[in-house]
């Protein structure tokens, strides 16, 4: 089950019998000449109409895009697997023009058309063609590929000087690969880039942002037919190339799916481009780690809210044993019913297993997981695709040596080395409905464990695309990653991640990138606890100084392959000033989506998308026909390090039903709209309303965002008094309040301007305190510090923490060294996750010197915060000594000291 197409044996393994490929390809043009006479007629006409009515060649993958049938205008070349009908390209013979005539197409005529594009020897071809009527539905571009080289050459097509479309293809020359890929890429050209009489199509080799002249001898493929065909009816995606999904992780501290990584997850979907699109976010919170899945629900309502889909990692199969009938014990059934009880109506894919072989699992486990969600995981969740382990292709322990190894034997994985071996993979292929694989760096097209390669291995070539859906659960690039040298980038860590998540674009149909924050490998930076991190703040990561960054490559290609809903109707207003220019708008209604599976998640939103793949400056001007009359709001995404200057909002925008746009990008920029009738924005009251105390009798309150250009802040004195306006016209999401009295309580609230919906109220005193920074902090214990680190007390994550190990005793103490002296008024012991382990009693000592120590004050511990607070002392070293007794660990998850300065 699961795989929608196998390839027989050897099919496409790459040929050397030439001479009787060539006798069996001109054998067959004599069908393909009556076939162009039938199409373009024997009169000489040259109306559309004409054409016979043939069926479009299926890209196999493309299931998300239902692409209607077309009239044939023209058909360059045979569908046969074969280019032999074609002039090599570069060649004398071959050229740079083409026209198609009104007549039937000569057989010499193919002979002297080049038989694909070498961006060194012929960069560009040029197809010139008539209309007597422009198809009101807009034309389909398809070509099918034989073949091309492993650096994901580019083909950019022009219609009439405007760009339709980059189509990223992939290949597997030069990577010694014994397997050809062969896939059909189709395009869609709307009718406003067409004209009648004589219309040109042009295509040409487009390099990498960031390379030389150097990548041009790299950048070539092979054809094996062209064919351009009207539309019956209108298309439903603007298809580019093919149809392609893509996402990313949004989790804390690596493993949790917290409150911090709820609260970050729409603005990372939102400034990627991804959301409201369909597209598919990795969910691995795990079952063996600790408060991992704590705010899981949440999670995925945030991704239905957002119409993004998930593919769900959980159980951890590392201590699995299986039943004597080689089932799931029942644990792990348990814990898999339960996970899917509950959370199953929101995501859409299950992944098996992560990198069994590296990891050292069980190839036995893997089956039965799989055999588990047949089963009974598709009763609870009828709408579930299954995936594949996220193959990492690991060989055998003796070639390449891998983690949790068990006993005195020696294996990555049970048997040794069988996520390498084709045949075995094979097996859990079978009994899943889409196939997976990792890649990082260039490792996708390595001839051993790449995962472009490997899966040619597994499904014997691919004829037109790969042989089984592909959900990529894991691809990207350290920091250490750069492009191949003989490809001439200047920005050589930027343009190794544009080339990996490109080659996915051109082989796969679903692959998410490795994590948002993640260390050395992240889009944004990282190190820190987002439960306690504003995501307005959220900044990018950039991997070297004065290179491109990750977010800025995922956004443009996001943005021109990975954003769907019917097109709207756009009309470039300065079409000369773009004329040949590497510029591509993408204008798109969601709310045509069709609702996601399981979690019927639906979309509303209109998405504008202006991406400049050019190394200059660009502006662009665009008249785009909006569903409905009326005035639109929504968000505006562009060039900024930090969200909240990437993003502004954007009110008052009249469509009758035109709405025009215009934009200069910065060479690589993209910049998208997300805009909605604005009287069917829902008001909604900011959540996460929180207030801190700053420096100075001063507060800082911070919120989430809501539909709106601006804010409102509200205070109140006490905790009954009236709630006055006191800042108004608030375009961020945060606010310092000043001057306020020592001592008094306030309230505050914060509501969206010209709404009366506010905010839940948060009350605090004026106190002038703040933590300090704790950065330059050394902490340390006179007990259980080798099982508990007392760094953990100041790590800024209450999920770790340092314990004594053992019950409370008289004597225990934790240390902190400030680094320098500061003037202190209060202590913190935060053990909310373990309520009661908190000091039974204490008393603290400051010193100088760490050596001569002064009673400060004593007392008694409270359940979940200890709250010390005494007069203002200045000290560098503090000793929090343990006096009591108790029958649970002392333990601090977080430990804060507040100063005013």
């Amino acid at each position: 089950m699961g795989i929608t197409r196998r390839i027989s044996n050897g099919k496409n393994r790459i040929s050397t019998n030439k001479p009787l490929l060539l006798l069996l390809k001109f054998a067959a043009l004599t069908v393909l000449f009556l076939l162009s006479v039938s199409v373009f007629g024997t009169n000489k006409t040259n109306d559309y109409k004409v054409g016979a009515n043939i069926p479009r060649l299926s890209t196999g993958t493309d299931a998300a895009a239902e692409i209607p049938d077309g009239t044939v205008i023209w058909n360059l070349g045979q569908h046969d697997g074969s280019a032999a009908e074609f002039a090599a390209s570069g060649t004398s013979g071959s050229k740079k023009v083409f026209n198609v005539p009104s007549s039937a197409l000569k057989l010499s005529a193919l002979q002297s058309l080049p038989a694909g594009l070498n961006g060194k020897t012929q960069p560009e071809l040029t197809i010139t063609y008539q209309l007597n009527k422009i198809p009101e539905n807009g034309v389909l571009f398809s070509v099918g590929i034989l073949n091309a080289y492993k650096s994901v050459p580019q083909m950019s097509v022009f219609s009439n000087h405007q760009l339709s479309g980059i189509i990223q293809i992939a290949g597997v020359s030069g990577t010694e690969s014994e397997y050809s890929f062969q896939k059909s890429y189709e395009l869609y050209i709307p009718k406003e880039q067409l004209k009648l009489g004589t219309n040109e199509l042009k295509l040409q080799t487009v390099r990498c942002l960031y390379c030389s002249d150097k990548e041009d001898e790299y950048s070539w493929w092979t054809w094996d037919n062209l064919r351009l065909e009207s539309l019956n009816a209108p298309i439903s995606e603007p298809i580019h190339g093919s149809y392609t999904l893509t996402g990313t992780v949004v989790n804390n501290k690596q493993f949790y799916f917290d409150e911090g990584a709820v609260t970050h997850l729409p603005y990372v979907i939102k400034w990627l481009g991804m959301a409201y699109s369909g597209n598919v976010m990795r969910t691995s919170c795990a079952s063996d780690v600790g408060r991992s899945c704590s705010d899981m629900m949440e999670y995925y309502k945030v991704l239905q809210d957002y119409n993004m889909q998930a593919v769900a990692l959980y159980l951890h199969t590392g201590d699995i044993k299986l039943k004597a009938d080689g089932s799931l014990p029942a644990d792990a059934e348990k814990k898999l019913t339960d996970y899917f009880e509950q959370y199953s109506p929101y995501f859409q894919y299950y992944e098996v297993d992560n990198e069994p072989g590296l990891f050292n699992r069980s190839k036995a486990v893997n089956l039965a997981i799989a055999d588990w969600l047949n089963k009974k995981g598709k009763q609870i969740a009828p709408h579930l695709q299954t995936v594949a382990p996220g193959w990492a292709y690991w060989p055998s322990y003796s070639e390449d040596s891998c983690g949790n190894q068990k006993g005195t034997g020696k294996e990555c994985g049970d048997p040794d080395g069988w996520e390498r071996d084709p045949e075995q993979r094979m097996e859990l292929e079978k009994v899943t409905d889409l196939t997976n694989g990792h890649s990082y760096g260039d490792s996708y097209i390595f001839s051993n464990g790449g995962s472009f390669t490997e899966n040619l291995k597994t499904f014997d070539g691919a004829d037109n695309g790969l042989g089984k859906k592909m959900l990529t659960t894991e691809f990207g690039t350290s920091d250490s990653h750069v492009d191949a040298y003989q490809y001439g980038a200047t920005e050589r860590t930027a343009a190794v991640f544009d080339r990996i998540m490109r080659a996915h674009i051109g082989y796969a149909d679903m692959f998410v990138q490795h994590a948002a924050f993640f260390k050395d490998f992240s889009l944004f930076k990282y190190g820190f606890n987002l439960e306690e991190h504003d995501p307005a703040t959220t900044e990018i990561y950039y991997t070297k100084e004065n290179e491109d960054s990750r977010v800025s490559i995922m956004r443009r290609l996001s943005l021109a392959y990975a954003t769907h809903g019917a097109p709207l109707t756009y009309q470039v207003a300065n079409k000369d000033v773009l004329a040949d220019k590497l510029v591509y708008v993408r204008a798109v209604d969601t709310s045509t989506l069709k609702p996601l599976a399981g979690s019927g998640a639906t979309s509303n939103k209109i998405l504008v998308n202006f991406v400049n793949f050019e190394s200059t400056p660009q502006t662009v001007s665009v008249n785009v026909t909006m569903p409905k009359n009326g005035v639109y709001e929504g968000e505006r995404f562009g060039n900024g390090d930090t969200y909240e200057k990437a993003r502004s909002y954007i009110t008052g925008k009249k469509a009758t039903p035109t709405l025009t746009f215009t934009e200069t990008l910065a060479p690589g920029e993209a910049v998208q709209y997300i805009l909605q009738l604005s009287s069917e924005v829902k008001p909604s009251a900011p959540k996460g309303f929180k207030a801190a105390a700053t420096k100075g009798l001063s507060v800082k309150l911070h919120w989430l965002e809501a539909p709106g250009a601006s804010y409102e802040l509200l205070r109140a004195d006490g905790s009954g008094g009236e709630m006055k306006v006191i800042a108004t016209d608030v375009k961020l999401t945060e606010y310092t309040d000043h001057n306020l009295h020592e001592g008094t309580l306030y309230t505050y609230a914060v509501r969206v301007s010209g709404s009366n919906l506010l905010s839940d109220k948060v009350q605090i005193t004026a106190t002038g305190l703040v933590p300090l920074d704790r950065t330059k902090w050394k902490v340390s214990s006179n007990v259980n510090t080798v099982a508990s680190a007392p760094s953990l007390a100041i790590d800024g994550d209450r999920r770790t923490r340092w314990d004594t190990g053992k019950h409370q005793v008289s004597g225990e103490y934790f240390q902190i060294d400030l680094g320098v002296a500061h003037e202190i008024e209060r202590i913190d012991l935060d053990s909310t996750l373990s309520p009661f382990d908190y000091p039974r009693e204490y008393v603290v000592y400051i010193s100088d010197d760490a050596q001569n120590w002064n009673k400060l004050t004593s007392g008694k511990g409270t359940k979940e915060l200890t709250k010390i607070s005494f007069s203002k002392v200045k000290t560098r070293y503090i000793k929090i000594v343990q006096t009591g007794a108790g029958g649970n660990y002392w333990s601090i998850q977080e430990l804060q000291v507040y100063s005013r300065e």
